[in-house]
């Protein structure tokens, strides 16, 4: 780990100075998601005392939204704690006894419900006929078979063929399908049941990514995705408890709402503020002695920018505040990198972390929650699984949007109902999910409803009495739900995001070759390569530091690789300074 006695041993290094005159080294933490939480609230364990974490939105939490409607809470985001051995939610829930196991056994392949270990899922058809309990035992039993294979190519280092174009879907599809068609046992109507409802849990598979389409994500990285052993949970009290807890050990000036972030100008030591409208924020510790919204209090030093203090990074928001600092610790998600990154870096991102970003995928997994005064399903099922029997021959999980709901795969049966009511949870995802967040609560529902019509075969379901549907992929903030390993990219392109800038190799292969400056930006846009010029002395390291999902290379995607990467980037902060705060004051 890089340590930072380059930058201070030097009696002459001016960062180096403004630092022993602080005390204290500044960290402003973007984003109040987990990651967010579990970074600041390790780095104030650790004795920082100059953290701020700066959240775009009204509330904290991130893509952990819990909704309290009557007695019930819904979650539009996070829902289950998935593993319990060495899980850290699972841990921090367990100690505030949170949880209720929801599956039972060490692996949940099939994943087709997890609100309920009872029951069993119901299979129809758009002809509204229930598929055999028989023949959907046999198929899911088959396909599990094939999913077990797509593992291999990573963990068993097998070769991809060209034929599955290195995809999960294709290969998936393929292989079940031929399997299907081999069968001699089989009748030519069971057959083709079998075959479409191949489609239903590709579909079931591209929520479970956050894909557009199962067919995206990459055979070859597929297996390095990590599960933690151990039963799925929920928490009936809502995700948000696991929030609050973490922000527990936060003081409350320290989160500041309603505060995104413009830009990151990195690598700014020699650079100066120009023009009256900036008005950096004072020096000191300003956690302490913080009034309403988390500013600071009364300091002799606030609204100006000491002029032997050079910073080697400044955070411009959205209101025009500029605060510098010594680290910023990015924790926004990869949809919002793909949309933003050209402008929220200054200078450019290096070139291979641009790529990483452009490789990896993020998509949209959108829940409907549907109420109905009386329940239209046996007590037996668990879920309504929606099987389309023209897609039997399909090749493809996109849809004109005017056919937007066809990407619904089915609805979960809330359980218990004494909890929730009678409530159905549907799931869609990729390009159809953006349309349906494009649509109002009343055509959603009527859709809905004649679709349970449809595959039900009863006319006489009527509609729900209240709705509520998350909207992920138009979240500005967001920009999508998870991320997971695209066609062509691999577990060293999250490494690559990863990676805190700016680099400590001294190659300009690794970072952008523009040195245009970008017109209307308050400060230098030099790019990283003229950091190395000798005549500025040391360059402060880890000025730029990235956690999130997306950066944890076994756990992405997951609430506890969210925590994890926060905790591992406070930790890299933690060794760095682990000489001054063993010092003492």
């Amino acid at each position: 780990m890089q340590s930072c006695e380059s930058s201070g041993d030097s009696a002459d290094d001016p960062l180096s100075r403004g630092l022993r005159r602080r005390g204290q080294p500044r960290v402003v933490v973007i984003g109040a998601g987990l990651a967010g939480l579990a970074a600041a609230r390790a780095l104030l364990e650790q004795g920082f005392t100059d953290v701020t974490v700066l959240e775009a939105s009204s509330h904290i939490g991130g893509r952990v939204q819990s909704v309290k409607l009557g007695h019930a809470t819904f979650e539009l985001g996070a829902t289950w704690i998935h593993g319990s051995h060495g899980n850290p939610i699972y841990q921090l829930a367990e100690a505030n006894g949170l949880l209720e196991e929801t599956t039972d056994g060490e692996r949940s392949v099939g994943r087709i419900s997890l609100y309920s270990k009872n029951g069993v899922a119901c299979y129809l058809t758009n002809r509204g006929r229930r598929i055999p309990k028989d023949v959907v035992e046999e198929f899911s039993d088959l396909y599990n078979e094939v999913y077990n294979l797509t593992q291999e190519f990573f963990r068993n280092g097998k070769p991809v063929n060209a034929e599955s174009q290195n995809s999960v879907g294709v290969f998936t599809r393929e292989k079940v399908r031929n399997r299907i068609r081999d069968d001699p046992d089989d009748t030519e109507a069971t057959k083709r049941l079998k075959l479409a409802m191949i489609q239903q849990y590709l579909k079931v598979e591209s929520c479970e990514s956050s894909s557009h389409s199962i067919d995206e994500v990459s055979l070859s990285a597929f297996g390095e995705w990590t599960e933690i052993p151990g039963a799925h949970h929920i928490i009936p009290s809502g995700f948000m408890r696991v929030v609050e807890l973490l922000a527990k050990g936060i003081p409350p000036h320290v989160i500041q709402l309603g505060k995104p972030v413009r830009c990151i100008h990195w690598d700014q030591a020699s650079a100066r503020p120009r023009g009256p409208e900036i008005e950096p924020r004072g020096e000191g510790d300003h956690n302490h002695d913080a009034g309403e919204g988390g500013q600071s209090g009364e300091n002799p030093q606030q609204g100006r920018w000491d002029e032997d203090e050079q910073w080697p990074v400044v955070v411009e928001c959205e209101d025009c505040e500029v605060i510098p600092a010594d680290h910023v610790i990015v924790t926004v998600s990869l949809g919002v990198l793909k949309r933003q990154y050209t402008s929220f870096f200054r200078p450019c991102l290096p070139t291979e972390k641009v790529a990483a970003i452009h490789r990896l995928g993020i998509g949209t997994t959108d829940k409907i929650f549907l109420e109905f005064e009386e329940p239209f399903w046996g007590p037996e099922c668990n879920s309504l699984q929606f099987v389309w029997e023209d897609e039997a021959e399909s090749c493809t999980l996109t849809y004109p949007p005017e056919l937007w709901y066809r990407k619904i795969c089915g609805f979960d049966v809330l359980y218990p109902p004494e909890r929730y009511g009678h409530v159905l949870s549907g799931w869609i995802c990729g390009e159809e999910a953006l349309v349906m967040e494009r649509c109002d609560d009343e055509a959603v529902a009527e859709i809905c409803t004649e679709m349970l019509r449809q595959f039900t075969g009863n006319p006489n379901i009527p509609k729900p009495r209240r709705i509520l549907r998350s909207a992920w992929g138009s979240n500005p903030y967001f920009r999508g739900s998870y991320s997971y390993t695209q066609v062509g990219s691999s577990g060293a392109d999250v490494e690559k995001l990863a990676k805190p800038l700016p680099y400590t190799e001294s190659s300009k292969t690794a970072h952008g070759s523009s040195t245009k400056q970008q017109p209307g930006h308050l400060l230098s846009s030099k790019c990283p390569e003229q950091s190395l010029d000798p005549s500025r002395g040391s360059i402060k390291p880890m000025q730029v530091l990235f956690s999130g999902e997306a950066t944890h290379r076994k756990y992405y995607s997951t609430t506890h690789g969210a925590l994890l990467s926060g905790q591992r980037e406070a930790a890299r902060l933690i060794e760095m300074y682990r000489d001054l705060f063993q010092q003492g004051p």
